[in-house]
C-alpha cells in the first residue's frame, strides 16, 4: 500500500503538471545563469516585466507541459520608484536605474513590483529551478512506462495466446521467433531500434515497448496451454462458440491475474531502461525533463558539494522503480489462488 500511495502521488504530480509546478514554462525550461547551482532554499527578489506573448488555453498549456514565459525577470534586492518612468533597483549591493514604463511592470499579491521566487531544492548549472524539473520529469518516466506496458501487452498477449491454443506449428514458429528475442540483451536491443529509428521522446515508447513482450509472451502462452483443457472450454467448442469467443471470452479473463503482476514488474524495467537511455544521450532529447538526462547533465558534481543534483534525480528513480515492484509482488500475493 505504501508503493501504491507512493505510485499515486507522483502520477497526481505528473498529471496536475505545470498547474502545480514553481516553474511553469514550457518543460520547466526557465533558465538564468546568474543564479545557477544555487543551494536548496535559495531566495531572490525580482522585478518583472512584462511579455505580451499569446495565451495558451487549459489543454493547450498541458499538452505542452507548460506555456510561454509571460515576463522578462531583473533581480532585485529592493526597488524604488522614482517618477512614472524610472525604476531604480538594487542588486547585490549596485545600485542600478532603468527607464522603464510602471505599465510594463508586474504587480505581486500585496501591490508592489517587487517578486520573490524560493528554489526549495536550489537550481541547476543552467539556473533552472530542481524541484520543477524533478516534477516535470515525472510525466515522462510515467508515460513511458505505461505506453510501453500497453505495447507489450498487445503484442505478447496476442502472441502468447494465439501460441498457447492453436499449439502445432504456429506455437513453435512463435516460440522460435520469442527466443529469437529473448536472448538478445534487452538494452542491446533497445539501442538497436534506437539507432534505426533515432532517438528522441516518441522513440522510446516504440523501442521499450517492443522489447518487453517477451516475458509477457511467454507466460500467456503456458497459462494458455493449462486452462484450454478445462471443462468449460470443451464446453464452449461443443456449443458451437467461435474461437475469437473462447480465446478472448473464457481463456483470457482466467490468465490476467499473472499478467497484471508482470506488467507492474514491466512497469518498473521500462522506467530504468528510459532513464539509462536518457543518461546515454538516446532517450529523452534536451530540454525535455528527463530524471535520466538530469543524471546525465549532473553526474560531474558527484564528488563535490553539488552532488545532490545528480543524487536526487537518482533517489527519485529508485523510489520509483521499488514502489512498482512492491505493487507487483503486493499483486501477486492478492491474486495468487493457492
Amino acid at each position: 500500500m505504501s508503493g501504491l500511495v507512493f505510485i499515486v502521488l507522483i502520477m497526481l504530480v505528473a498529471i496536475a503538471g505545470p498547474f502545480i509546478r514553481p516553474d511553469d514554462t514550457i518543460n520547466a525550461n526557465n533558465q538564468s545563469l546568474l543564479i545557477s547551482r544555487q543551494k536548496p532554499g535559495f531566495t531572490i527578489q525580482e522585478v518583472r516585466i512584462a511579455k505580451y506573448e499569446p495565451q495558451h488555453g487549459f489543454f493547450e498549456t498541458w499538452m505542452n507541459g507548460g506555456s510561454p514565459k509571460e515576463y522578462t525577470s531583473l533581480r532585485a534586492d529592493s526597488v524604488v520608484i522614482l517618477d512614472d518612468k524610472l525604476i531604480a533597483y538594487s542588486t547585490q549591493g549596485t545600485m542600478r536605474t532603468d527607464t522603464l514604463l510602471l505599465q510594463t511592470l508586474l504587480k505581486s499579491s500585496d501591490g508592489s513590483y517587487s517578486f520573490t521566487r524560493t528554489f526549495w531544492l536550489g537550481t541547476d548549472k543552467y539556473g533552472r529551478d530542481l524541484l520543477s524539473r524533478l516534477m516535470a520529469g515525472a510525466m515522462i518516466s510515467l508515460a513511458v512506462g505505461a505506453i510501453a506496458v500497453i505495447i507489450s501487452l498487445l503484442v505478447g498477449l496476442t502472441l502468447g495466446l494465439i501460441a498457447g491454443y492453436y499449439r502445432g506449428w504456429v506455437d513453435q514458429l512463435i516460440m522460435w521467433f520469442t527466443n529469437v528475442i529473448w536472448a538478445v540483451p534487452t538494452l542491446i536491443l533497445v539501442m538497436a531500434i534506437t539507432f534505426a529509428f533515432g532517438s528522441g521522446f516518441w522513440k522510446v515508447f516504440l523501442a521499450v515497448g517492443l522489447t518487453m513482450w517477451v516475458e509477457v509472451a511467454r507466460i500467456a502462452r503456458g497459462q494458455v496451454l493449462s486452462i484450454r483443457e478445462k471443462e468449460y472450454v470443451e464446453a464452449a467448442r461443443a456449443l458451437g462458440f467461435s474461437e475469437f469467443r473462447i480465446i478472448f471470452k473464457h481463456i483470457l479473463p482466467n490468465i490476467l491475474s499473472p499478467i497484471i503482476v508482470i506488467s507492474a514488474a514491466n512497469f518498473a524495467s521500462a522506467i530504468l531502461i528510459e532513464a539509462g537511455l536518457s543518461f546515454l544521450g538516446l532517450g529523452a532529447q534536451i530540454p525535455t525533463p528527463s530524471w535520466g538526462n538530469m543524471i546525465r547533465e549532473h553526474y560531474a558534481y558527484i564528488t563535490t558539494d553539488l552532488a545532490y543534483l545528480a543524487i536526487v534525480p537518482g533517489f527519485m528513480i529508485m523510489l520509483l522503480v521499488l514502489a512498482f515492484m512492491m505493487v507487483g509482488n503486493g499483486l501477486r500475493d492478492a491474486l495468487d489462488v493457492r
